[in-house]
């Protein structure tokens, strides 16, 4: 057998092991942090502001651990926040699966959104929209927008009832239910059945019609 060959290989596989291993310790260990901060934040509410040595001790790591995922606890809130919108995304695409009219499709997606202004979710979201403050120092002038996110899932609903222009009308409805969202979230109010219908009515309403130019 040369110097070479079998020998590298193996050297190449033992090195890719160890590395598979690490990489799911640090998964583990980041899952743990963003938990820990979610936890954290809910329960000081809009009080305080938690400190990286409140999270890591909630989240059993040490400050090593903290960092060697995170440059500042800045960075974890705006990894907190793309996280729940993906959650949210998950959710919500589930949801929508059930409905197989695209309008239905759309009043589910509106009913799924404010649902996070329900109790338990509108006290989470305004713990972690709060601590976003210092946010722009990581991902520019404001804190992720979780409308842009979720208008993807409206797009192929509003282009099978007609639309022009699917993305920008996804977009201009998304952000009309995420601004009534943040209106509940903030005021500590829940929408009614009423209100879902008006804005999911609201929405349709707004689709570009055929022969309209669509948005660049």
């Amino acid at each position: 057998m040369t110097a070479g060959g079998r020998a590298g290989d193996v050297a190449t596989r033992i090195a890719q092991r160890s590395l598979a291993k690490r990489g799911a310790g640090y998964a583990d260990e980041v899952r743990r942090l963003l938990d820990a901060a979610l936890a954290v934040m809910k329960e000081r509410g809009t009080a305080s502001r938690p400190r990286v040595a409140d999270i890591v001790g909630a989240a059993g790591l040490s400050n090593d651990a903290f960092y060697r995922h995170f440059p500042s606890k800045d960075a974890l809130v705006a990894a907190l926040l793309e996280d729940g919108t993906e959650r949210l995304y998950t959710y919500v695409a589930h949801q929508m699966g059930k409905e197989p009219a695209p309008e239905a499709k759309v009043q589910r997606w509106v009913r799924c959104v404010l649902s996070q202004a329900h109790a338990e979710s509108a006290a989470t979201a305004r713990a972690v929209l709060w601590n976003a403050g210092a946010v722009s120092e990581v991902i520019g002038s404001a804190p992720p927008v979780p409308s842009d996110r979720l208008a993807e899932l409206l797009r192929e609903p509003l282009r099978e009832l007609g639309s022009a222009d699917p993305a920008f009308d996804a977009s201009l409805a998304a952000y009309t239910a995420f601004g009534k969202l943040g209106s509940y979230v903030w005021s500590e109010t829940q929408p009614t059945d009423h209100d879902i219908e008006r804005i999911t009515s609201f929405c349709l309403r707004a689709l570009t019609p055929r022969n309209a130019r669509p948005h660049p």
